[in-house]
């Protein structure tokens, strides 16, 4: 049998033939008898659904020898040259080529000119939303003061890439998705009139695979028409769009159900060496369990909710899956789905993933499932047992902190001091006045906790050597908060608390923010193991402190991070300059050093 040219003999002609698209024929067609045409149409929608042919069938309806008219007559010399491409005054313009603004512009200059051939010149602006910016915006003026003679039709399948002010000076019309009923029974009377066999079953799988358009849906049959010689059978349009057989999809679907990773490699290979495609195997798969899942869920939803094997078939084989994990592997298939685009071996991700799917640990991946068989409380239920016993171990640590805090004495203040009163931390030299911070200042930590925390600092060693590997991660995670935390020194780790010891109040200050506090403590308690908080504290204060301890004076422990004060102490203070540094930036911020 000659291989047929279904798309070019079945393209509509008239509005009636028209597949799916009746409230758009019909407003068309009213506009058309009460003469109340626009100057400007977009059709937009999805590919093959129509949109350029109803542009060319509105042509020929206006300037039809016999009309206007509702329909064209397709016999007088007009609608026949129309039809054919040869009147100067319609024109088809694909703007993928022609997407400059010198191909507008020369619309723009052609449109003053009335028509020579027709009634009314009619612009066909095809995939319109390609247009450049500069060539939307010489459109834009042609649309605001049209020629009475003059109509624009624009088409496109992406019309939010379009500017709002051409939309507006246009009438729209969404074109739609034909139905699958609607697309078998068009092409059942293809089918009869082009004297082809073809099983129901095998057009309403060339329905499910044109997506809603019509234009595919008449290629494939072409196509498989010609491949079977005019005998059209499932399992032939199976073969010839390199689908997959229902079959072999159920065989899949058991191997992953039944975790057999063998048998699944196995139907891969056989797949591969069949000439298919790993990323369109791994499509076709993801819409089998896809169509599992609604047939589960929707099971009077009818044949539409398979996409090749038939509702009885799905419902048997929805039964082997719990709904979590359908869900869940229709979730896993569309990302590595996703990953495929851009992978070098697509093969390798297809067996990955299904390999995945085979190996996944039931109890941690699939804890809906288990859930729903077992009397377990709600919220155990939903985590896996890693992180629920994490959960624990934070709760323990909370319990924990609150009774230290309980025992030390420590309450909340609104001012964000101790209860004890404002200690050197929270101090300020010179003449600053009475202007408040813009953020609450830290509190002091309470004497008995920084006791305990220089009693600590001996075996705090393992601890604090993790320094560099926290300062790194904070980097990693936040720059920001790093550039502050890199101004602290660690001093001292007890029980569940970090002790950070600062030279500058300001770090000190925006580092005790919530936001950079949460950063700091999500890194700590990921490198030390365990749920740790963040305790920071002045250098000067720490210093005091350890001091107090060893019963050494005050400030003998200093070194080199801290305030360094040169033997001729009181000269260095009788320095003016030393004064009025002092004064404006507080003893805490100013170091003196002996050159």
């Amino acid at each position: 049998m000659a291989h047929l040219a279904l798309y070019r003999a079945w393209r509509p002609q008239t509005f009636k033939d028209m597949v799916g698209q009746q409230h758009i024929v019909q407003t068309l067609q009213n506009a058309i008898r009460e003469n109340r045409l626009s100057h400007a149409y977009l059709f937009s929608g999805p590919r093959g659904t129509g949109k350029t042919s109803a542009a060319k069938i509105l042509a020929k309806a206006v300037n039809c020898e016999h009309g206007p008219a509702p329909e064209p007559c397709n016999e007088c010399s007009q609608c026949e040259r129309i039809t054919s491409g040869s009147v100067m005054d319609v024109v088809e313009i694909d703007a993928a080529s022609n997407r400059g603004v010198e191909e507008i512009r020369d619309i723009r200059d052609k449109v003053k000119y009335s028509p020579t051939e027709v009634r009314r010149k009619v612009y066909i602006i095809d995939e319109v939303h390609m247009l450049t910016t500069e060539a939307f915006n010489a459109l834009l003026k042609t649309l605001e003061e049209p020629p009475g003679h003059v109509m624009f039709i624009l088409a496109t399948t992406e019309p939010h890439k379009l500017p709002p002010t051409i939309i507006s000076r246009c009438q729209r019309f969404d074109f739609r998705r034909v139905s699958l009923e609607e697309q078998a029974g068009r092409l059942r009377e293809i089918c009869t009139e082009e004297r082809i066999t073809a099983e129901d079953e095998a057009l309403r799988y060339i329905a499910r695979l044109s997506d809603g358009g019509m234009r595919d849906a008449l290629s494939l049959l072409d196509q498989i028409s010609s491949f079977t010689g005019g005998q059209v059978s499932l399992e032939h349009a199976v073969e010839a769009t390199g689908g997959l057989p229902s079959e072999q999809f159920a065989r899949l679907a058991i191997a992953i159900r039944e975790n057999d990773a063998t048998k699944v490699l196995l139907e891969i290979d056989e797949m591969m060496r069949s000439g298919k495609s790993a990323d369109k195997c791994l499509e076709q798969l993801m819409h089998y369990f896809r169509d599992l899942l609604l047939a589960q869920l929707a099971p009077d939803a009818g044949d539409s909710s398979g996409r090749i094997a038939n509702p009885t078939e799905l419902k048997e084989m929805s039964g082997g899956f719990s709904r979590e994990r359908l869900f869940a592997i229709i979730d896993l298939l569309n990302r590595y789905q996703s990953e495929m685009k851009y992978a070098a071996h697509p093969q390798t991700m297809f067996e990955i993933a299904l390999l995945k799917l085979c190996s996944e640990d039931r109890g941690v991946s699939f804890a809906a499932e288990s859930a729903s068989n077992a009397n377990k409380g709600s919220a155990e239920a939903g985590v896996g047992r890693g992180e629920l016993a994490q959960l624990k171990q934070q709760v323990a640590a909370l319990e924990k902190k609150l009774g230290a805090l309980a025992s030390s004495g420590l309450a909340a203040s609104p001012t964000g001091t101790s209860p004890s009163g404002g200690g050197n931390a929270n101090s300020r030299g010179g003449s600053g006045g009475g202007s408040a911070p813009s953020s609450p200042r830290p509190s002091a930590v309470p004497r008995a906790k920084l006791n305990a925390f220089v009693e600590a600092r001996e075996s705090a060693g393992q601890s604090l050597a993790k320094w560099p590997q926290i300062l790194q991660r904070v980097k990693e995670e936040r720059v920001t908060v790093h550039a502050w935390l890199v101004d602290g020194e660690p001093v001292s780790f007890e029980g569940d608390a970090f002790l950070v010891a600062f030279r500058n109040t300001i770090h000190r200050e925006t580092t005790e923010r919530p936001a950079n506090r949460g950063v700091i403590e999500g890194v700590l308690s990921s490198i030390l193991g365990s749920p740790t908080q963040l305790v920071t504290v002045m250098q000067k204060e720490w210093q005091d402190a350890v001091a107090e301890s060893t019963g050494k004076p005050k400030g003998s422990e200093l070194g080199e991070e801290l305030l360094l004060v040169p033997e001729d102490e009181a000269g260095a203070k009788n320095e003016p300059w030393v004064d009025e540094a002092v004064r404006l930036f507080g003893e805490q911020l100013v170091t003196i050093k002996d050159d």
